[in-house]
């Protein structure tokens, strides 16, 4: 697990600052650096995923550092005053778009293990002029914040990276409030496809090798107490892997005694 995470963290150190070289080209032209679309090609991966009114007023180096499959903010569906968190928040373009949707009596959470990304993140932040945001140094498996904490929990094409998903869902089962929701974008494999015939269409940090199928994940949020879980196949990656929406909700708190009589 050590070595899979290591290398993570080495290929999206590089990214960051390969975004810094590169803030003046064309946004998200593949993922800068080699980490998530190394094994893709054209638009499978990145900012291109987001409509141009919505990047409007974000900083180009949180766009050229979008190495994601989707909108988790969209998914989402975020509202005003809600407290959202996004795993693997990287150079902070999912955050910065949550801060905006749910305004300023709301507040936007990013957690990044790598340094690079969270100084960029954090410049970006200046940049923008977000106030209500706040990225923290953490995985993932152990997230440095308090249980019920906040109402959304986002990601975009992280997941797959980790070496122990069943501790990341249980974390971010953690981390919700009763009835909070969890909407993320990632790479999944069609049930079809053995974890060996996954490893052969692309790399772990490519985003592929380590992709569950969509009954390992279903199975995987059950597991972790989520319910209403829903994996939507959006669009190919490779043969029998897809960019997808992940959907699930963490159960309303039960009644008190004296609530239910």
């Amino acid at each position: 697990m050590d070595d899979v995470r290591d290398e993570v963290r080495r290929r999206y150190a590089e990214a960051a600052t390969s975004v810094t070289r590169a803030a003046t080209a064309t946004p998200a032209q593949d993922c800068w650096g080699g980490a998530c679309g190394t094994d893709a090609v054209e638009t499978r991966f990145g900012a291109t995923f987001y409509d141009a009114t919505a990047l409007t007023g974000i900083p180009v180096e949180a766009q050229l550092a979008s190495l994601g499959c989707g909108n988790p903010v969209a998914v989402a569906d975020l509202r005003p005053g809600e407290r959202v968190l996004d795993l693997g928040s990287g150079g902070g373009i999912d955050v910065l778009l949550s801060a905006r949707r749910v305004g300023p009596t709301g507040f936007a959470h990013g957690v990044d293990m790598t340094d690079e990304m969270l100084a960029l993140a954090r410049d970006n932040a200046a940049r923008a002029g977000a106030t209500n945001v706040a990225f923290h140094r953490g995985t993932i498996e152990d997230l440095p914040l308090p249980d019920a904490s906040v109402d959304v929990v986002i990601s975009n094409c992280v997941v797959n990276l980790s070496p122990d998903k069943p501790r990341v869902l249980a974390e971010a089962f953690r981390v919700l409030a009763p009835g909070g929701r969890l909407g993320i974008s990632d790479v999944v494999a069609e049930d079809r496809l053995t974890p060996d015939q996954r490893a052969e269409r692309g790399s772990y940090v490519g985003c592929i090798a380590g992709a569950l199928s969509q009954g390992e994940y279903l199975a995987l949020l059950a597991a972790a107490g989520f319910v209403e879980a829903d994996v939507t196949l959006t669009h190919a990656v490779a043969d029998g892997m897809h960019g997808a929406l992940v959907r699930a909700t963490k159960p309303a708190a039960a009644p008190t005694t004296e609530e239910s009589r």
